[in-house]
C-alpha cells in the first residue's frame, strides 16, 4: 500500500473545510496510508513589507523542508496542470514503482524557493489562488479521484 503524505502549513480552522477534509482522507485509507503533518503558520499582520512576507515564507519553508520524504509534489500556482485521469496515471506510476509520495501546501504567502527547488514535480490547481485550507479539500479529493479512476470505481464520471 503506498504511503502518502500531506504537509501543510497551519491548522484547517473551519468546520466545514476539515469535515470535507476528513471524509476524504477517510476514502483514501481504502488505497493508501495518509498522513497530514501540520507545520507552524507564522505570525502575519496586515500591512507587512515585501521583506517580511519573504521572512515568513523562509521559516514556514524551513519547517516544511524537515517533514519531507520520498517524492515530493509541490502545489504552487507555475505548477504543471493536469487533468484528473492524467494525474490518475501519475499517482500510479509513483504506486506501482512503490514511491512514498509527499504533496506540500504553502502557507498564505506560498511555498519559498527552496522548498519549490527539492521537489521532484510542481503541481497547480488553477491558475487561480486558493486559500491552503481550500488548496488541502481539493487536493485529497482529486487524490480520491485518481485512485477510484485506477480502481475503475463509479466516483468518476
Amino acid at each position: 500500500m503506498i504511503k502518502i503524505n500531506i504537509v501543510a502549513v497551519g491548522k484547517v480552522k473551519e468546520n466545514y473545510f476539515s469535515d470535507g477534509i476528513n471524509e476524504y482522507l477517510k476514502r483514501i485509507s481504502r488505497y493508501a496510508k495518509v498522513y497530514v503533518c501540520e507545520v507552524k503558520e507564522e505570525n502575519f499582520t496586515r500591512g507587512e513589507t515585501d521583506g517580511d512576507r519573504q521572512k515568513i515564507i523562509e521559516a514556514e519553508g524551513e519547517n516544511i523542508l524537515k517533514k519531507l520524504s520520498g517524492k515530493v509534489i509541490a502545489l504552487c500556482v507555475e505548477g504543471e496542470k493536469l487533468s484528473s485521469e492524467k494525474f490518475s496515471s501519475y499517482l500510479k506510476n509513483l504506486y506501482d514503482g512503490g514511491e512514498e509520495v509527499t504533496f506540500v501546501i504553502g502557507g498564505s504567502y506560498g511555498l519559498s524557493k527552496k522548498v519549490k527547488d527539492s521537489a521532484d514535480k510542481k503541481l497547480s490547481f488553477s491558475d487561480m489562488t486558493f486559500p491552503h485550507t481550500m488548496a488541502r479539500l481539493v487536493l485529497t479529493e482529486q487524490i480520491y479521484r485518481a485512485f477510484t479512476i485506477i480502481n475503475n470505481a463509479t466516483y468518476h464520471k
